[in-house]
């Protein structure tokens, strides 16, 4: 399965690693610096031109990868969630 992060941005939810909400996580000095570093490295790819409400960490080609989505992190946790109906 597939995980929808906004715009044309599709991620394989086994590739997933976390969904962190931007707004909470903005309070840490270490998630800034963290973020800082990784968008100076190439490590961020920003899906849309809007304010991000959420980031993505993902392994993609064996690499990580961090999204900056305009998703809150809510919707895309209940996105990856499978519902299986017995037939």
């Amino acid at each position: 399965m597939f995980l929808h992060l906004g715009e044309n941005v599709v991620v394989p939810i086994k590739d997933i690693i976390g969904i962190f909400d931007m707004e909470t996580t903005m309070y840490s000095s270490d998630t800034i610096q963290f973020l800082r570093m990784a968008e100076e490295d190439g490590f961020v790819e920003r899906i849309t031109k809007n304010t991000a409400k959420s980031f993505v960490i993902a392994e993609v080609d064996k690499k990580s990868k961090i999204y900056l989505s305009p998703i809150s992190s809510q919707t895309l946790c209940k996105r990856t969630e499978t519902v299986y109906y017995a037939l």
